[in-house]
């Protein structure tokens, strides 16, 4: 077998050495751009991910925050505020890209250099040489304008897409996090359908919320310069206007009100559909066995149907928002020229053309940007509750790195009651002990009454029931460490896989199919159990499960000295076996 150790190919991102120009107008994505010009982009065109927008370096971040909410709570005995602790993460970052946002704001004056512009045309005097340079820096200062608004939009979007993002994966890491250190009870208080719900929905809210939370501020400021405008190109007449946009606002937040109550109502409805269809796949031979589908099906299809029906809901809510938006401006000018003509007033070209353009600058901001962040206001507070709920889930409790014999830990559960002991080294059969309780209180998994154990170095642990992931099996077996030859063919050997790696027709770059499907047991048990001997160098402890009962009789007599005597030998290693 060709051992040739497989490296990523890295490419450096240029964004990380881009100059000034370059990123306001993103010329750094030019050589991209030319290979998906000439063909279809690949994994291996991509960029590296710069190290600020890492997982590991933004959840950590994140997480520093979360523990000093947690221990702030503690001393003041009241719950810790997940919101709190993302919002003084963030917030310094976020509120320069709220500047920036105001200043795009701005770009109301446009209309008002237009108004200018259309009056030098109105009353056009030949012979009016300093009204004729007035008119040139107008025109000047709309184009000028437009393409300030046009370079700032996307630059200022980019950059809030990267806040949402650095939100959105600091989370995912937290909660990725989280889940491998889950207790036993914790663990059956949620489940993996409610926590890749967490991963897929939830935390994408706060991409969306970055990009309009600004606006709820910025917005009304907006609205208040334009009415100034308004008041005194029509007068009185702007009311009108003024009226309606007073009554949208009110009615987009009881929008955004009713969405966050559709979307708490539609949340708890697919867990519940998403654990019963876990229980259902689990259990599904019994299912069967019983003739119980119909009922199950049935189950499963009333969950569906009230989470459709709150879906429809929330579907409906958002069409009536986007009529609004669609119709607003066109409603709101209408009535505007209606009341100024009925009040005895004359229209012109400049003020038709100021007035539907102040509006028209607001339109987005009235219709689409204020209830939105509203909306998206509202679903995320739900979201991060629903978040916390799942950070507040009991822990593992933390390994420590020094090892001594267990000190009066002689209540590890009822079924230890009375149980005492000193694990020397090369002990093979500990027959006082309930070996399923002593191994999870070894590995942290079970609570101690009282006393203390305390592991060597770093844990390795083989479990009884081998499990492995879609990939190849070299990858299943250095699970993500470097490949080192000597070392990796001496497992292969003892685990007796050198022969596997023969017969099989790619050696171990053969992919194995979704929960092992092209591997027997017995290949799918010594691929477990490779994997976690290959660690040996890093491990302290050597802790094996059950993990030779499903291997045959030979490979059971060959494997267990080989792995004993010439990979383990020097470390720790404690088996539980059935003799």
């Amino acid at each position: 077998m060709e051992q040739v150790q497989v490296k990523e190919i890295e490419k450096l991102n240029p964004a990380a050495t881009a100059n000034c120009f370059s990123k306001i107008f993103f010329c750094w994505l030019n050589p991209l751009f030319r290979i998906g010009y000439k063909r279809s982009l690949e994994q291996e065109d991509l960029y590296n991910v710069l190290p600020e927008f890492r997982s590991k370096t933004l959840g950590l971040t994140l997480q520093s925050y979360w523990d000093e909410e947690c221990l702030k709570s503690a001393k003041e005995l009241k719950k810790p505020s997940f919101c709190k602790a993302v919002i003084r993460c963030y917030w310094k970052s976020y509120s320069l890209l709220g500047i920036f946002t105001f200043i795009e704001a701005t770009m109301i004056v446009q209309p008002v250099l237009l108004g200018y512009l259309l009056r030098y045309f109105e009353t056009y005097d030949p012979n009016d040489y300093h009204g004729l340079e007035l008119a040139c820096y107008y025109a000047l200062g709309m184009s000028l304008s437009l393409l300030l608004l046009a370079v700032m939009h996307h630059i200022l979007f980019f950059n809030i897409q990267k806040a949402g993002m650095k939100i959105r994966v600091a989370m995912c890491n937290m909660i990725f996090r989280k889940a491998l250190c889950l207790s036993n009870s914790a663990r059956g208080k949620t489940t993996t359908g409610q926590i890749v719900n967490l991963l897929s929905n939830d935390v994408s809210k706060f991409d969306d919320l970055t990009m309009f939370l600004h606006y709820l501020w910025v917005g009304p400021i907006q609205v208040a310069v334009v009415v100034a405008l308004l008041w005194g190109e029509i007068g009185p007449s702007c009311l009108v206007g003024i009226a309606l946009l007073i009554f949208l606002m009110p009615l987009q937040t009881q929008f955004g009100r009713m969405f966050s109550v559709y979307r708490s109502r539609t949340a708890v409805l697919t867990d519940h559909r998403i654990r019963t269809m876990n229980e259902v796949v689990t259990g599904m031979r019994i299912i069967k066995m019983y003739a119980w589908e119909k009922p199950f099906a049935a189950l499963v299809s009333e969950y569906r149907t009230e989470e459709i029906v709150n879906l429809m809901k929330s579907s409906m809510l958002r069409a009536a928002n986007m009529a609004t938006y669609f119709s607003a401006s066109k409603i709101i000018v209408l009535f505007t020229f209606a009341v100024y003509v009925m009040l005895g007033n004359t229209i012109t070209a400049s003020r038709v053309f100021v007035t539907v353009s102040l509006y028209g600058a607001i339109r987005l901001t009235v219709t689409h940007f204020f209830p939105s962040a509203l909306e998206k206001l509202f679903e995320s507070l739900v979201s991060i509750e629903r978040i916390q709920t799942f950070l507040n889930l009991e822990e593992l409790p933390k390994n420590t790195n020094v090892f001594c014999q267990p000190k009066d830990a002689s209540h590890i559960l009822k079924s230890c009651q009375g149980s005492s002991a000193t694990i020397p080294t090369e002990t093979a059969v500990l027959p006082p002990f309930p070996q399923s309780s002593l191994l999870s209180a070894i590995l942290g998994e079970l609570p101690l009454d009282k006393g203390v154990v305390k592991v060597k170095g770093q844990l390795t642990y083989a479990c009884q029931q081998p499990w492995v992931f879609p990939g190849t099996i070299r990858d299943n077996i250095l699970f993500g460490k470097e490949l080192d030859p000597a070392k990796y063919e001496k497992v292969l050997r003892a685990c007796a896989l050198k022969r596997d790696m023969e017969l099989l027709p790619d050696g171990d770059l053969t992919l194995i199919g979704d929960r092992g499907a092209t591997l027997s047991g017995g290949q799918k048990a010594r691929v477990n159990l490779a994997r976690s001997t290959s660690y040996w160098l890093f491990a302290g402890t050597y802790v094996l499960g059950v993990v030779y009962v499903t291997l045959k009789v030979l490979e059971n007599l060959f494997i267990f000295p080989a792995c004993n005597q010439f990979v383990l030998e020097t470390i720790d290693t404690l088996c539980v076996h059935h003799f």
